[in-house]
């Protein structure tokens, strides 16, 4: 499907109330038994990531002070990217059906095991899911470091306007740094009006860091307890970045005053990446991008199913549907950095 750089002119809904198509969708994924929780698949799937979390510290501690150790690193980063979406999943209350257990998996798994404000995270990614690719409001396009779109290159300053010259080349090699920046961003978030409790928040952000790098250098050489460091976080960094930036990066971006409903603003700028049984298991699920944005509680086994009816139903409304291989996700999101880079090079 091609796509333009920026929504600015979508007809509008069929005649009829608006927000009926999204009523209309939701109503078939009711009937369709997709919305119930499911309870054996997230202890099957959390009881494996935690056991291989515990294998990866018991060969941790077993190799002791050896440059085999790099291996358990790069495993370990595999394994804190699937802790990483298991958050995500109790962040959108897929796998209780009360809050409060939700919640308090997503500190367990986010704040103790990753390292990683719960709050804070929750709080900026409910905001993304509001308003996908709008240049003001969805916090995951703003021009920090990257920009994305032509008119965030043109206003670009500081750190987005020289990196942003040569982003497609530098955006893998900067996301080694992801992993760090979600622990540097959680400790500056305490401070701010976004995480409610800071001071819980903030004990269990220090428990993790006080065991993570008290076990990297008591048990590892300066110099092994830096190596493992770096290939540990960069790997986990470029996994965290090859989950989520295939789902809308290269997808249009919504200007101020765009006028869109429920359905058309979530589905017009995701996209659900295919690849089977592997790909689903590497991005937790977040392949079918669509389908979560459009019901964020759907438990994650059901969205396959709910892929079926979703496109189908645009097919109906004539709603264009976005669908592709995973390397073709990235390929379209690395030409869309260079193309909106492009007036930072001299361009129009």
């Amino acid at each position: 499907m091609a796509n333009p750089t920026v929504l600015s002119d979508v007809p509008p809904p069929r005649e009829r109330e608006r927000g009926s198509d999204f009523a209309e969708l939701s109503r078939r994924m009711a009937e369709a038994g997709l919305l119930r929780r499911r309870p054996l698949y997230y202890t099957v799937r959390f009881g494996a990531v935690g056991l291989a979390l515990a294998g990866g510290v018991a060969a941790f501690l077993t190799l002791g002070d050896s440059w085999s150790q790099l291996i358990v690193a790069a495993v370990m980063a595999l394994v804190f990217g699937q802790l990483g979406l298991a958050a995500h999943d109790l962040a959108h209350r897929q796998v209780f059906s009360r809050r409060r257990a939700n919640e308090t998996g997503g500190l367990v798994v986010a704040n103790v095991l990753l390292g990683m404000s719960y709050g804070w995270w929750m709080n900026k990614h409910t905001r993304h899911h509001a308003n996908p690719n709008h240049e003001k409001k969805d916090p995951d396009v703003a021009p920090d470091i990257l920009v994305w779109s032509r008119r965030q290159a043109k206003q670009a300053k500081g750190p987005a306007r020289f990196i942003g010259k040569h982003q497609a080349a530098l955006f893998f090699p900067l996301l080694t740094l992801e992993g760090l920046n979600l622990s540097f961003s959680s400790f500056k978030a305490l401070l701010g009006p976004s995480v409610k409790r800071p001071v819980l928040e903030g004990t269990l952000l220090v428990a993790h860091f006080a065991v993570y790098f008290g076990g990297l250098f008591l048990v590892l050489s300066p110099g092994r307890a830096l190596a493992f460091l770096a290939v540990h976080q960069g790997l986990f960094g470029i996994y965290l970045g090859s989950v989520f930036a295939p789902n809308h990066k290269g997808m249009p971006m919504v200007e101020e005053g765009t006028e869109l409903d429920f359905l058309r603003r979530q589905v017009l700028t995701s996209r659900n990446v295919d690849g089977g049984v592997f790909v689903d298991a590497f991005m937790g699920g977040l392949n079918y991008q669509i389908e979560h944005h459009l019901f964020p509680s759907m438990p994650t086994p059901a969205l396959g199913r709910a892929q079926l009816i979703t496109e189908r139903y645009c097919a109906e409304l004539g709603v264009p549907y976005c669908r592709t291989g995973l390397l073709a996700s990235h390929r379209a999101a690395l030409r869309h950095l260079r193309e909106v880079g492009e007036p930072l090079r001299g361009g129009p």
